[in-house]
């Protein structure tokens, strides 16, 4: 064999082992997405979309050049989503998401999104709610006696007076924390007549009608101690009387809940039925905090989700007409489950898991809202992954089916897309097919393409920017092929340049169609070859 031919078959050899390394796609060329002539926008009728944030768009210059060139509309990644409208008051406020409406001028804008688990103001949510249960505040002042006797009063110290001793002490074992506690000493019982030592607490604001825990430790020098609690009040309330607590030498917690029936209180120990010396620390006097029922948690989110629906989409009926309703309602596992706080991550500051709470009346409620804020916006249900697991877009597809039963304006769906080089095509043309068979318009919401997939340190290969060109051009056709013309609502990509990608991750990923400097890359060429030839 020649050296020619030699070299000829040790060609044909690497390409064939190439190719083994991704059978599915099987491209090596570089060279057929060269075409970057027209804008996007301009060789189709289709919506073509794209999200931006407000740093990029307002503050560089080739970010918005290059959104307003090729694209038809935007969506905006963070600005109408509830975490950045509601403040912590649950007020609304639009400032920041009214300057990014007025910059886009005359571009569409697709709403995104009005009821989704993550990117929300939760913690308001959930004070609001009663979800979270706000600590009780301590009423009274100087409650484990650390001041001294500041804020008690002695009442009563025995008969004659000054035969009992009520003082301050800081010696070690007669506290329970801090550094001091309250030393009661007396030689003599009156049994009957507990009032006859008495301490009592300033007067603290109560509201008449509310319940009170009030508490304290205490413990004696010798078995059989003796103590009650009881109240006064200051503007003509009735006292109340607990019964007598038997104390022993350890240190014990007395509780006793009491309905307000005035609304200035004084915390009264009453310590004359037994002869004894008494240690007593860390009082209190605190509202008695009701934890919500589900029903009432339950009608609390949904004053809340129709407050943010209604006011958002009323504020900007005249320029979206188009809003993601509920987004990303089903788990991943089980796939195609209804959200709950046992299938979905929710210790992050902003997540609050809507049908944990509401069940699917989430959903069905949302749609009723934005449909009475806006009745002639288009209303879609958005979901991720809907290409690769069967059973999420089985259950979206008969949840659908349950929201128009039950009444609701369901325009379309939307499929995110986040996908790779890899994404089965099989996959991809199920979906469009059975999206398809609802009769709703579809849309692809959230596009781009992973394609390093921590396999090419430093940047994609052009090796891998074909792979990742072919799977743009593939999502194109088999949408434009799948979907009906009729029930094509358009294809956004998530993103226009490389480094503004939530994917980025300081250059771990570059899944869009430009590249850090705008530069178009293969991907770009392969989406607009989809595009002419549909």
């Amino acid at each position: 064999m020649n050296r020619n031919n030699f070299f000829l078959l040790f060609l044909a050899l690497v390409v064939l082992v190439a190719c083994r390394r991704d059978p599915k796609v099987g491209v090596l060329s570089t060279g057929n997405f060269g075409e970057t002539g027209p804008a996007l926008k301009d060789v189709t009728d289709l919506y073509i979309g794209t999200s931006i944030n407000s740093g990029p768009f307002l503050n560089d210059p080739n970010f918005a050049a290059t959104a307003r060139r090729d694209f038809d509309g935007v969506t905006f990644e963070w600005l109408m989503k509830h975490g950045a409208i509601v403040r912590d008051n649950g007020q609304l406020n639009f400032t920041n998401t009214d300057a990014l409406v007025n910059a886009v001028g005359s571009m569409e804008i697709y709403g995104h999104t009005l009821g989704w688990h993550q990117n929300q103001n939760a913690t308001y949510l959930k004070n609001y709610a009663g979800i979270t249960i706000p600590a009780a505040v301590e009423l009274l002042g100087n409650p484990g006696f650390e001041g001294g006797l500041t804020g008690w009063n002695i009442f009563n110290s025995g008969n004659p007076a000054g035969t009992s001793t009520l003082t301050h002490t800081t010696a070690t074992g007669e506290f329970r924390t801090g550094a001091g506690a309250l030393r009661v000493v007396n030689p003599t019982a009156y049994p009957g007549s507990q009032w006859r030592v008495q301490l009592a607490s300033n007067f603290v604001t109560l509201i008449p009608g509310r319940q009170y825990i009030v508490s304290y430790w205490v413990r004696a020098a010798s078995a059989g101690g003796s103590i009650r609690l009881s109240t006064a009040y200051g503007d003509g309330g009735s006292s109340q009387f607990q019964g007598d607590q038997t104390i022993g030498t350890a240190w014990q917690q007395i509780n006793w809940t009491i309905t307000a029936n005035s609304s200035q209180f004084r915390m009264v120990f009453d310590m004359g039925q037994a002869a004894n010396t008494y240690f007593i620390d860390d009082a209190s006097v605190k509202e008695v905090v009701n934890t919500p029922s589900g029903p009432q948690i339950a009608l609390k989110l949904d004053t809340a989700l129709r407050t943010f629906i209604l006011g958002t989409v009323n504020r900007y009926k005249n320029k979206v007409r188009a809003w993601d309703v509920v987004n990303e309602l089903f788990a991943d596992n089980p796939a195609g489950a209804l959200r709950t706080n046992l299938n979905t991550s929710n210790e992050a500051a902003d997540v609050l898991v809507w049908t944990h709470y509401m069940g699917r009346d989430f959903a069905l409620k949302a749609f009723n809202y934005a449909r009475e804020a806006d009745p002639t916006a288009d209303l879609y249900i958005n979901d991720y992954n809907l290409e690769s697991s069967a059973r999420k877009l089985d259950s979206l597809i008969a949840f659908v089916d349950w929201l128009k039963t039950n009444g609701a304006k369901v325009d379309g769906i939307g499929t995110q897309m986040h996908i790779d080089r890899r994404t089965s095509y099989a996959g991809i043309d199920d979906m469009f097919k059975k999206l398809a068979a609802t009769g709703l318009k579809i849309r692809v919401t959230e596009l781009d393409v992973r394609t390093i997939l921590g396999s090419a340190a430093g940047g994609p290969t052009p090796e891998l920017l074909a792979y990742q060109a072919v799977m743009y051009r593939y999502v194109v056709s088999s949408y434009l092929k799948h979907i009906p013309k009729a029930q094509q609502a358009g294809i956004t990509v998530w993103g226009v340049n490389d480094a503004n990608s939530w994917l980025y991750r300081n250059g771990t990923e570059f899944p869009l169609l430009y590249d850090n400097d705008y530069n178009k890359k293969p991907a770009y060429g392969a989406f607009l070859q989809g595009l002419k030839n549909q």
